[in-house]
């Protein structure tokens, strides 16, 4: 550690103190900020501490960063407190948790259209990061099997994906040692649209990653296309190369609001599909799926067969001891809300998506680059020439002082240079709620523009936070 860290520990700031009201005869009025206390304090006292320290957090009704849910009705807050002890590993203590588990992959694969639900196989994660790092896991193995069968090399696996890929695939790759090959996207070519797609792929291309709603923008990749450019690939060179469906926001939007759009397992080429639930899934974080097409997409020896705790079962996860919670919470909303009740909150998510598109599309000052027509997510970017003396940066600032959280962040490899806005509108999210976001927006851009000179160059990252 160096001496600047090393001060921190000894300056009056390495201590908490709790206002005078709160505290007790007897009992420390301050805490040491890095350290373990000494002593105990009562139970009402240590809530007071990280009561006052949480409470400095932003209103997360207005970040229009985040995808992840904020708000769930106060029976699915009781679920949440009954079964917050609940493991979801521990399959022999909590059996009924395990088989709810089971019904929601299966709902999952039948909302997918999966050819044959009783064949099709999958599981509950942490989040949606932990389910595509299992669906690339399966692809990396089906094509280690394959080539061993053929007496071939199993070094140097590869996967094709977008530039705008969300970081936990570099992770995959990074960490189980594939080969990324990012398809770099452009103004002519905005997503993965199968361009190009050819010069990428080779013998040893475990497969390719098709995304249901790009973090930067929203935007979804056309997994049709996708597919049947693969299809020609395998006409013409005998490399038959699955899908797997990146559906961490669109998974649970497609389905009810685009029913007619092809993406999913109607499609033979796509292997896997993985969402996020904790996103437009509308649970609390901490919960993600996966589901395969069917039992052979999903090699049997990475399935681990483990008695634990009076019980034998199979897991197939890179996490072990997990809350089952939010399985309950998944279950909760497909009983409560159906079909219909999914179609009702995504469609309404969406419309206030479009209506805000619409509006900051028609600002003399802005460029949409979507509309917010796929996932209810859009961007945009300055009209070139516009000014020098503001940029988004500047209004992203201007912004949280109203307590609006809207990111600016430079766009991945190859469009680098061009900045982008974007609003994430999840549920709750309402039209009076986007009425006044536009007011405060149009007022910060009208004081930006009002500026004689140039405003000083923003303290902001130069690499975008997913």
């Amino acid at each position: 550690m160096n001496h600047k860290h090393n001060n921190r520990y000894h300056s009056k700031d390495s201590r908490i103190e709790l206002n005078p009201l709160f505290t007790r005869d007897e009992e420390a009025t301050d805490i040491p900020r890095y350290k373990m206390p000494e002593e105990e304090n009562l139970p009402s006292t240590a809530y007071q501490f990280v009561h006052d320290e949480s409470m400095l957090d932003g209103n997360a009704r207005l970040n229009l960063a985040t995808f992840v849910s904020t708000w769930m009705e106060d029976e699915a807050q009781r679920l949440y407190l009954e079964s917050a002890d609940k493991n979801m590993i521990d399959k022999d203590e909590y059996p009924r948790t395990a088989e709810i588990e089971t019904r929601c992959w299966r709902m999952l694969a039948d909302l997918w259209h999966a050819p044959d639900v009783e064949r099709a196989i999958g599981c509950s994660t942490v989040g949606s990061s932990e389910a595509c790092m299992l669906g690339g896991l399966a692809l990396k193995r089906r094509w280690q099997h394959a080539r061993r069968e053929r007496g071939l090399s199993t070094e140097k696996p590869n996967l094709v994906l977008s530039s705008a890929v969300q970081v936990c695939w570099e992770k995959f790759c990074n960490y189980f040692d594939v080969e990324a090959r990012y398809v770099p996207i452009s103004m002519e070519h905005k997503v993965l649209d199968g361009h190009d797609l050819d010069s990428y792929i080779d013998e040893n291309t475990i497969g390719v990653v098709a995304i249901m709603g790009v973090t930067y923008t929203g935007m979804y990749e056309p997994v049709k296309q996708i597919a049947e450019v693969l299809d020609q690939i395998e006409s013409e060179r005998g490399l038959d190369i699955p899908i797997h469906v990146d559906g961490a926001s669109g998974g649970m939007i497609a389905p009810f609001i685009q029913e007619d759009l092809e993406w999913d397992f109607r499609i033979p080429r796509v292997a896997s599909i993985s969402t996020s639930a904790h996103k437009y899934g509308l649970v609390y974080p901490g919960l993600g799926w996966v589901v395969w097409r069917d039992t052979d997409v999903l090699p049997d020896d990475l399935v681990f067969k483990v008695s634990y705790l009076g019980g034998e079962m199979p897991t197939f996860a890179l996490n072990f001891s997990r809350p089952g919670a939010q399985v309950l919470l998944q279950y909760y909303l497909f009983l409560r809300l159906g079909k219909e009740g999914y179609r009702r909150v995504q469609q309404a998510t969406q419309d206030v998506a479009v209506y805000l598109s619409s509006s900051i599309g028609e600002m003399p000052q802005f460029e949409l680059w979507n509309d917010g027509t796929d996932i209810p997510v859009f961007a945009w970017s300055m009209k070139e020439g516009h000014t020098k003396n503001w940029n988004l940066y500047h209004l992203s600032e201007r912004l949280r002082t109203k307590g609006w959280l809207v990111p600016a962040y430079p766009m991945p490899a190859d469009v680098e240079a061009l900045t982008v806005q974007r609003v994430v509108v999840r549920n709750g999210f309402s039209h009076d709620l986007a009425k006044q976001f536009l007011a405060d927006l149009k007022d910060e851009v009208d004081y930006l523009d009002s500026l004689d000179g140039p405003m000083p160059e923003p303290n902001h990252s130069m690499s975008f936070t997913h």
